[in-house]
This record gives structure tokens, C-alpha cells and sequence, in this order.
């Protein structure tokens, strides 16, 4: 039949971009990784040291599930082209709609595996630390920020990700001034460092009576969450350490004692919180880890030998300099200013759905071909 003779040859000519992908993720130098790391975890003392031992387990997880992942995808393939061909020779049109949503299955999955062969930076693999800040403009831009919050909350979810509130500062009615949140699982970073910048608003304000158009702005800083084991020298005379009383989100009270940790890197201006730990002490850690995550991250992004080298007070982001447009009034649309991608289910992406624009970003971004086009 005509229709499963067409998603045959659809389906066919993935099985070229199947093959290259297995080179492409280094499936056979994995594998051999695989087998020293399982070798190396049999060996007498391997529990001794339990921080190292947790590192090599991690890393033995982490490649079993792109090497069952790619399999998985292979086994997908073959079982949509026994499908099609037991459909075609029953010509039974009652199988169409299946098969043709195991070969967009199998598009979309062969697509998001390749994107993760673009994960190739030295810290890609690791969690991911994001700080919201609501930009000028009182509640709008506060409630704004909370919204991008809730964005990402439940792209992480969806993702299988993990996600820890380190710190929370409520609006002064509604939103949030400022928060931080912990992204834990494979790649969170090289993902998610595609959303780092300014992010406007154009809606009707829910708080003006008047109905009038309001354009707010919130910005996202990302940065990877540092390994205990990569050492950072920080010179403890440059940090400045204040403690307050923790509070939640709608003023909820976490702790009733002075828990809460602030550290200021004096050289810079840098501020980091913490106030979800029971402690201080532990919120001090935390704080620290953030502060170590931000400096390592600079240090990468502007090419510097040392912490030392990193001079002046890191400015926040500029608004006007958007990556992104998200407009609910006159029209619906949300658009990313680097990669011209775009959709007019804005309610879609305010649930999560972010996955486009990252893979945009991914994709332009390995062929140098970023923009910085604010016309909308």
C-alpha cells in the first residue's frame, strides 16, 4: 500500500543518521570506559576513599543510559519497521496511525541524541545553579520572574531532573525579587546554559486596572554546580558573610534562628544565598559551593588563568539586551532574539516547553551562526 511504502522509505532514511550517531557519541570508546570503571569498582580498597567511589559510580551511570539509550533507539527502529511491513502485507490502514507515530517517535528521539553530541564542554555534563531577578518595575517584573521560575520548574520536571530552592525572596505583593534553584541530573548545564540573559514581557497587567499594556523584564544567570573535588583558591579575607532569618515563599517562615547565610565576594560585588539548610553552617556550605560555581563560571566565560584575574564588580545583566520575547497581548508569540525560533503557543512554553528553543540554540551555537536581533 501506497501510504506504508512511503513511511517505510521515511523511516529508511533515518537508519544512515542511527548509524553516524553511534561514531558520533563514541558508543565503542564508552563501552570500553564502561568496563574499566565496573573493573576498577571490584578492586580491594575501592570503598575507602567513598567521595571517589561515588564519582566513578556516577560516571558508570551516566554512560550506561546513552549506551542503553542508543540501543533502545535501535530496537525502536526495528520494531516500527517490522510493524510497517506486517501492516503493508496485511494492508491493514487500522496500523497506519500507529506507525506513524513510532517513526515521529523515533525522529524526535534520534534528534535529542544528537543534540546531546553537542554537549561537548568541559562542564555540559554537570547540575545546573539558576538565579532569577526581577528586572525595574516593582510587581510586574516581580510576578514576571515568578512565572520563569514556575517555567523551569516544570521543564526540569518533565525532564526527569531534579530541582532544589536554595534561596527565595518574595515580591512585595506578588512574584519574587529574587531566587535561586539547583538543576540535578545528566546535562543540566549544557542545556539549560542556552536560557542565561534578560527575558521580556509583553502582556496586559493583571495589576493595572486601567487594562493597559506593560513590557517587564526578569534575567536568568546559569551556571554549572562545582565538584567537590575540583579545588578553587578563594582568599577567605575577600568574603564578607551575613546571616539572617530564613523565610519561604509567601512569607512563609523556614527557621525561626538567624540560618540564613549571605556571602559577598568582596573583589567583585558577587552576592550569593542560602536558606534551605537546617543550619547555618550547612547554608554557608551551599553559599559557598554558589559562590565557587559564579566565579568558576566568569573565570571560564572571559578566559582567565586564575580567580585573582577576575577584576571590578561583575555587573548584572543589561536590560534592552533580550534573548527572548514572550508576548501575550495584542498577539501570542515567543521568540528567541539569537535564533529566530518561535511559537505561538505561548502557553505551552510557560508550562515547560522549552525543548525548541534549546535545541535552537544548541544547534546554531555549534555552527557559529548565534544572532542578536531584538526587532519584534
Amino acid at each position: 500500500m501506497v501510504q506504508f511504502e512511503e513511511l517505510r522509505l521515511e523511516l529508511e532514511r533515518t537508519k544512515p543518521e542511527i548509524d553516524d550517531l553511534a561514531d558520533a557519541l563514541g558508543l565503542k570508546a564508552m563501552m570500553s570506559e564502561i568496563e574499566q570503571l565496573e573493573n576498577k569498582a571490584t578492586e580491594p580498597g575501592f570503598w575507602d576513599d567513598m567521595d571517589k567511589s561515588q564519582v566513578i559510580l556516577q560516571r558508570t551511570s551516566a554512560l550506561k543510559n546513552k549506551v542503553e539509550g542508543y540501543n533502545t533507539l535501535v530496537s525502536k527502529y526495528d520494531d516500527a519497521m517490522a510493524l510497517i511491513e506486517l501492516a503493508n502485507e496485511d494492508e491493514d490502514l487500522s496500523l497506519l496511525e500507529e506507525a506513524q507515530s513510532e517513526v515521529e517517535a523515533i525522529k524526535e528521539e534520534l534528534e535529542r541524541q544528537r543534540l546531546q553530541t553537542l554537549l561537548t564542554g568541559e562542564y555540559d555534563s554537570k547540575n545546573a545553579i539558576l538565579t532569577f531577578h526581577a528586572g525595574s518595575g516593582g510587581t510586574e517584573a516581580q510576578d514576571w520572574a515568578e512565572m520563569l521560575y514556575r517555567m523551569y520548574n516544570r521543564w526540569a520536571e518533565k525532564g526527569g531532573f531534579k530541582v532544589k530552592t536554595l534561596d527565595y525572596l518574595d515580591g512585595d505583593e506578588a512574584g519574587l525579587k529574587s531566587a535561586v534553584i539547583l538543576v540535578e541530573g545528566l546535562n543540566a548545564y549544557g542545556y539549560l546554559k542556552s536560557e542565561a540573559g534578560v527575558h521580556r514581557l509583553v502582556r496586559v497587567s493583571p495589576f493595572d486596572s486601567s487594562g493597559r499594556r506593560h513590557t517587564s523584564f526578569a534575567s536568568l544567570e546559569v551556571m554549572p554546580e562545582i565538584d567537590d573535588n575540583i579545588q578553587i583558591d578563594i582568599n577567605p579575607e575577600d568574603i564578607k558573610m551575613d546571616v539572617y532569618r530564613a523565610s519561604g515563599a509567601g512569607g512563609q517562615k523556614v527557621n525561626k534562628t538567624s540560618s540564613a547565610v549571605r556571602l559577598t565576594h568582596i573583589p567583585t560585588g558577587i552576592v550569593v544565598a542560602c536558606q534551605v539548610e537546617r543550619s547555618q553552617h550547612q547554608n554557608r556550605e551551599v553559599a559557598m559551593k554558589m559562590l565557587m560555581s559564579k566565579l568558576m563560571e566568569i573565570k571560564e566565560r572571559e578566559h582567565l588563568d586564575k580567580i585573582e584575574d577576575i577584576k571590578g564588580v561583575q555587573k548584572e545583566i543589561t536590560w534592552g539586551s533580550q534573548i527572548r520575547s514572550y508576548v501575550f497581548m495584542p498577539y501570542t508569540l515567543v521568540k528567541d532574539h539569537r535564533t529566530s525560533y518561535e511559537t505561538g503557543n505561548i502557553s505551552a512554553v510557560m508550562d515547560g516547553n522549552i525543548d525548541g528553543f534549546i535545541n535552537a540554540y544548541l544547534k546554531a551555537l555549534s555552527q557559529n551562526s548565534l544572532e542578536n536581533n531584538n526587532d519584534m
